[in-house]
């Protein structure tokens, strides 16, 4: 029965070769499953791969005695080219994504490992320029605050003050650097100190918010059209439209002198990050006295993390 199966289906085989390649050369994409497809490969394959398979067939079916094929194997044979191709061109198509999904987890990968290496190196060498749309590869929550602050400050206008951004972020990579270089992550001290650091950062943080709402508050008054104004035309100008152009002088002005009060204390976090890295640079791990030397320089930040709130109450209530 199974060589009567295999005899009928070589003939029915052999058979749909002619028609499969009538159609493949009036329309090579319904024959062939390559994409794109070609009239060469439509000859190949019809002339020469599927006859051949047809044969060998035959040959095997032999031993079952010839002339006795059977209606299902014709009626196989004659409907297997109908359902290869299409099964063969969905396989190709999977094969061919799978291999674009490979190639592109590749690329990616390559991609992230060039930034954080080129990161790596911005940081070592002090050049590092935050961008709030990418953030770096290994960000965490005060990295991603620093973005969203300078992305602000970029909005108000103010890429001037947005820099401060860039300096914090190179400033608090270096120290969290320093302490992976001299403590283990898991040890109590670095928790303790990578806190530290990072409350002093998320300070920074809100320094730059308050300095990017300050800035947004004025960004629509021209102070140096109105400076020009008042000394071209002040003499003629009347005695409220002249109160109104001084007042908007000096709302501006008020402004600036806030915004630069906010930048001196990011200018004060920046030298507390420099304290804590020189002071964490210099603990000896190995000696006794390392972690009273790395109390010291957590003491150091918590004085200005302190202070610095007690500066801004004071700041809050006389406003």
């Amino acid at each position: 029965m199974f060589f009567d199966f295999l005899e009928g289906f070589s003939y029915g085989l052999f058979l749909s070769c002619f028609p499969w390649f009538i159609l493949g050369m009036v329309e090579p994409r319904l024959a062939v499953p390559t994409d794109p497809p070609r009239r060469w490969q439509v000859m190949v394959r019809y002339w020469f791969l599927v006859p051949f398979l047809a044969f060998v067939l035959w040959l095997t079916s032999l031993p079952g005695g010839m002339w006795s094929p059977s209606l299902i194997g014709w009626l196989a044979g004659l409907a297997a080219i109908a359902v290869e191709v299409p099964v063969e061109r969905r396989v190709r198509n999977w094969l061919i994504g799978r291999k674009a999904d490979r190639e592109t987890r590749h690329r990616l990968a390559a991609e992230k490992a060039a930034r954080a290496t080129l990161e790596r190196e911005q940081r070592e060498a002090g050049v590092i320029d935050l961008d709030p749309a990418n953030p770096p590869v290994d960000a965490d929550d005060v990295v991603l605050a620093l973005c969203e602050g300078k992305r602000r400050l970029l909005e108000a206008r103010r890429p001037d003050l947005a820099v401060q951004a860039d300096r914090l972020y190179a400033r608090y990579a270096h120290v969290l650097d320093v302490l992976r270089g001299k403590f283990d992550a898991r040890e109590l001290t670095f928790e303790r100190s990578r806190g530290l650091v990072a409350e002093v950062a998320l300070g920074a943080v809100d320094n730059l918010s308050g300095m990017a709402s300050l800035a947004r508050g004025v960004a629509g008054v021209d102070a140096a059209f109105v400076r020009r104004r008042l000394e071209r035309d002040g003499p003629r100008l009347g005695a409220e439209e002249r109160e109104a152009l001084r007042r908007r002088l000096d709302l501006v002005d008020d402004t600036e002198r806030r915004v630069r009060d906010l930048a001196s204390r990011n200018e004060a976090a920046l030298t507390a990050l420099d304290d804590a890295a020189v002071a964490v640079a210099r603990v000896e791990t190995e000696q006794a006295q390392a972690s009273v030397e790395a109390d010291t320089a957590l003491q150091d930040l918590r004085r200005f993390i302190d202070k610095a709130d007690m500066y801004g109450r004071n700041a809050a209530l006389k406003e």
